[in-house]
Formats: C-alpha cells, structure tokens, sequence
C-alpha cells in the first residue's frame, strides 16, 4: 500500500510503498477514506514530541470501513465506517486508568506516533479505542471531529458555565467550538495572528461576536479563554483577558515556554490549566452533540501524496478551517 512515512524529524515526509498492516487480536483492519492533518503531525514533524517510534506513519483523524478483523475482534461489522482518534490504546492498569482518566494512562499508544496513524491507505486499530462515525458526515467532514473536534471539546468542557468564551488561533479546533458555543447561546471571541483579516473574517462568519488580534483586549472581559495556537506569549496574553476567577485552558500538545508575567496577572482566583489527550467518553459526548449543533468543518483536501505540503500550509496559517488527506477514488 501507499504511505506517507517520517523516517527522521526535521526531515521531509517520503511517500513509500510499504506491506498492508495485518489487524492482530482484538485489532481491526481499516481502509482509510480521509485523514484530518493536526497540528500535533506538525510537531512531530518538527522533532517537538520526543518518544515517537521511528519511522512511523503519522495521521490520527481517521475515517474508513473496516475491511478485516484480528482474532476476537467482534465490535465491528465488515463494512462498518468507523474512526481512529489519536488515543490508540492504554495500559488500564495504572492508578489514572483505575480512576476513569485513561487520558492520563502512565503507558499510553498513540495513533500516528508510536503505532502507524492515517496517511496511508490502510490502518490497523484496537477496536475498543475506535469510534462510530454518525451519519450526516462526508468522510472529509468527519475526520477533524476527531483530534481538533475531541481535544477541543475535552478543553470546552474545563471552560464550565462561561458564557463569554475567548479562543485563541482559529484553527481546526477552534472553528468547530464556535459553532458549537454559538448554538448553545454563548458569546464567542476569537483572537487570530495579528494582522489576519481573512481568519478574522472567518471567525464573524461563524457567529463569533468578536474577531481580532491575539494581542487585543476583547471589548468584554472574558469567563474563559481556551488557547490552541503553541505560543507560549498567549498564556498571559489570555489571562490579561479573562475577568476574576476565570479560567485558561492551554489545549495543546506542546507550547513554546511560557514567559514570565507578574502575578497580579494570576490573583484573583484566575486558573491556568492543562488538557492532556482525550478519553472514550470525551469521543462519545462529541459526537452527539456535533450532530445536535449539526456543527460544520470547513475541509481543504489534500491527496495523500501532498500530506508534506498540507502541513506546511498549516504552519504557515493558509487554512481557514481544517486539511484533510483524501484517497483517490473515495
């Protein structure tokens, strides 16, 4: 079959042609239709997430049918459209899996890092870590539900009550949010690279009630602001924007450090907090309320063999919504 591999970070991906992946117990066999390009494949990329098994094919927001199943692998029928999110699998074993936050599993597989993901055509899965897609969803459409749906949604909840909420860099993640916060009668705010028009543009379209420089204040105080740009600057950049006792979420895998800011920032009960991964229950609760919201991704495809390009047009921000690698013929 086709991949995309990364044999090296800070290397080009190189597109080989490699076995197709037999599914092994409890494992399923996943021809893959679209697979969503996350920022998280561009640290990878970048060398930024250390641990990684190399090489290795990235891409953790995959949609396809299952086409064969491992021994004891019964949850799926042939045929079936399911996905691949970017936790793989977790040990169930350590105090955190006892516990019900398997996000925080001590022995952790992740797709795309340190078992095969996505930017290929074929996929092997744990079926128990896999997702039924619903109906309403082109396979396109789909694929960001996954990673920057999931994640973000993990971070959206931190956020509580807030009815005025900021998002800053208005990514994959973030349009997504917006349309669900706008749907359930919140104030949305969302924070671009300075000088954006065209995002800001975006943001408004979307229903967000503020659109502006990450370096702005927003005309209200906010309850809550969810940073998914890794720009460590944005840390107290947010909490100047937030109000007493309001919270920041930093929703990323990796930030660049943080700078120093005086405390006064902080006091008055202000948050600053973390989003670490995802569970399965964080799949399940998104994706009934992306139907309820009927939420939308805007979906730029890339072919298979243009992944590397598709990544450097997220770096450089020329996406206004989500890229998604499509297989031919699909």
């Amino acid at each position: 079959m086709k991949a995309m591999r990364l044999l090296r970070p800070g290397e080009p991906l190189f597109a080989v042609e490699v076995p197709q992946p037999r599914p092994g117990p409890g494992e399923v066999l996943i021809a893959v239709h679209a697979c969503g390009v996350c920022r998280t494949d561009l640290h990878l990329l970048d060398g930024e997430l250390p641990g990684a098994r190399l090489p290795v094919t990235p891409g953790h927001e995959i949609v396809g049918r299952v086409v064969d199943r491992g021994e004891g692998a019964l949850r799926f029928a042939l045929g079936t459209r399911i996905g691949v999110p970017w936790l793989g699998g977790t040990c169930g074993r350590c105090e955190h899996c006892r516990a019900g936050r398997e996000n925080l599993c001590d022995q952790p597989t992740f797709t795309g890092f340190d078992r095969d993901g996505g930017y290929a055509q074929y996929v092997a899965a744990d079926e128990r870590f896999c997702l039924p897609i619903p109906d309403g969803f082109t396979d396109a459409e789909a694929a960001p539900l996954l990673c920057a749906g999931l994640i973000g949604h993990r971070a959206y909840a931190m956020a509580g009550e807030a009815q005025r909420i900021g998002l800053y860099g208005f990514g994959a993640a973030a349009h997504l949010l917006a349309q669900l916060a706008v749907h359930q009668g919140r104030e949305v705010y969302a924070f671009t690279r300075p000088g954006d028009g065209p995002a800001q543009e975006f943001a408004r379209g979307l229903g967000c009630r503020w659109a502006g420089d990450s370096t702005a204040v927003p005309p209200q105080p906010l309850d809550a602001a969810l940073i998914f740009a890794p720009v460590g600057a944005l840390v107290p950049a947010a909490l100047r924007a937030v109000r007493k006792g309001g919270t920041v979420v930093c929703a990323g895998i990796h930030m660049s450090d943080i700078p120093a800011f005086p405390y006064s920032l902080l006091w008055g009960e202000r948050v600053v907090r973390s989003v670490a991964n995802l569970t399965r229950r964080d799949g399940e609760e998104f994706m009934r309320l992306a139907v309820q919201a009927r939420l939308r991704a805007a979906v730029h495809p890339y072919a298979l063999e243009a992944a590397g390009q598709a990544l450097e047009d997220l770096r450089r921000g020329a996406i206004e919504g989500a890229a998604v690698l499509v297989m031919p013929g699909v």
